[in-house]
């Protein structure tokens, strides 16, 4: 038996009125998806625990099987993880974003214009961050790069106790209320006003405002953790599993499981992914020997956060034009037994521009089963009313891997 998991980041969504009520998913045209959905047992799952904030790191840490009440130790330690960042357990990690900010002579006055800087290169932002750390790093600070507007700041010798707001809630927002609290609130702050003095100027910024791209002239910190400890996938469900994202975090995660992480030319993190190399690996990791694998695609969580409904649809349509059909197609050659698991890791409304912790819509399908759920499409509103209900996403993985 195979099993893949189809991921589409913050697919799921609420009515909009701009789409005459419906939501992302019941306006795409996704045949390879719906086609799964009638034959396949639908209905709800909720990643999220009332008790933590509806992030990717949590829900997609569900998604995988492990409960968030008892591995979540914050997201940047998961991200530190895949950029090879090793962790002492007195160390706190920290999430630590190029963004464009407006240009209010004060920085507290100033507005979340873009919490990616507008999807910076990871070369330019490399680049940044190098800078950075050499002008600010010491004994107590350090930067670490990553890939585009995503890096890691690691505080030594710390504790947990800082209240940060993720940038991508607060688009379009004046910052003052959303600025760090708490334990290091005042040196964080003060990290991210010295940023914004050395970025504004920097040569690439420069360069970026000249052809109308946004700069990233600021530094925006948040999520804190600590050094995580996952049950390796293997021990916990007796599979050989693989990670195919763009994203640290996933790819974080999957390190910290002892997963194989699996790197794809041209992916990132964008509708412009590469969908077909994404699916093209999936099945070869297979064909391998890998039993099941991850296929996180983060395209409609990063239109949802920017309220752009069209391509937020047209990454739903990539995502059953080329992946779902694909990876079915070539697992019906092999003749062997499978299941596909596809669902969103919590919704990114378009309306909200940022996540909630709504349960959400998932598809099993079985090609030695011959099920007929009743329901021609896959949508929230069906997965709602086929009553099918997971509690939690280790419930979900393990009605998934059930023999």
């Amino acid at each position: 038996m195979k099993y893949v998991v189809i991921l589409g980041d913050g697919m799921a969504d609420y009515p909009n009125e701009k789409l005459g009520g419906k939501t992302p998913l019941e306006v795409a045209c996704k045949p390879n998806i719906d086609d799964l959905c009638a034959r396949g047992e639908i209905g709800l799952v909720k990643t999220v625990p009332d008790n933590l904030k509806p992030g990717s790191d949590v829900a997609n840490l569900s998604m995988m099987g492990y409960a968030p009440d008892k591995y979540y130790s914050g997201r940047s330690p998961l991200e530190a993880l895949s950029i090879g960042v090793d962790l002492a357990d007195t160390d706190i990690a920290i999430r630590c974003n190029l963004v464009t900010l407006s240009e209010e002579k004060n920085y507290c006055d100033k507005r979340m214009a873009d919490y990616s800087a507008g999807e910076i290169s990871t070369q330019e932002s490399r680049e940044l961050i190098e800078f950075l750390k050499e002008k600010l790093a010491d004994e107590k600070y350090d930067f670490h790069a990553g890939v585009s507007y995503r890096h890691c700041l690691v505080i030594h010798n710390a504790k947990l106790g800082t209240d940060f707001t993720p940038p991508h809630d607060i688009s379009d927002k004046y910052i003052a209320d959303y600025l760090p609290k708490g334990l290091y609130g005042d040196m964080t702050y003060d990290l991210m006003e010295k940023s914004y003095g050395l970025l504004k100027d920097h040569p690439i910024n420069l360069k970026r405002i000249a052809e109308g791209k946004n700069p990233a002239n600021s530094i925006w910190l948040w999520g804190e953790g600590t050094r995580p400890a996952l049950t390796s996938f293997s021990e916990k469900y007796g599979l050989k599993g693989a990670v195919i994202s763009a994203v640290d975090l996933i790819k974080g995660i999957g390190i910290g499981a002892n997963m194989q992480v699996i790197e794809v030319p041209g992916a990132t993190g964008t509708y412009h992914t590469n969908f077909l190399g994404k699916a093209q690996r999936a099945v070869q990791a297979l064909k391998e020997g890998c039993d099941y694998v991850y296929i996180h695609m983060e395209a409609p969580d990063e239109c949802g956060h920017q309220g752009d409904i069209a391509n937020k649809i047209k990454s739903i349509e990539l995502i059953d034009s080329v992946v779902v059909k694909y990876v079915k197609q070539q697992l019906d050659e092999t003749g062997e037994r499978y299941r596909i698991l596809i669902a969103p890791d919590h919704p990114t409304p378009l309306a909200l521009k940022t996540h909630t912790r709504d349960a959400v819509p998932y598809i099993i399908y079985d090609s030695g089963k011959n099920i007929k759920s009743g329901f021609s499409t896959y949508s929230e509103a069906n997965c709602k009313q086929s009553e099918n209900y997971c509690k939690d996403g280790e419930s979900l993985m393990n009605k998934f891997l059930k023999e």
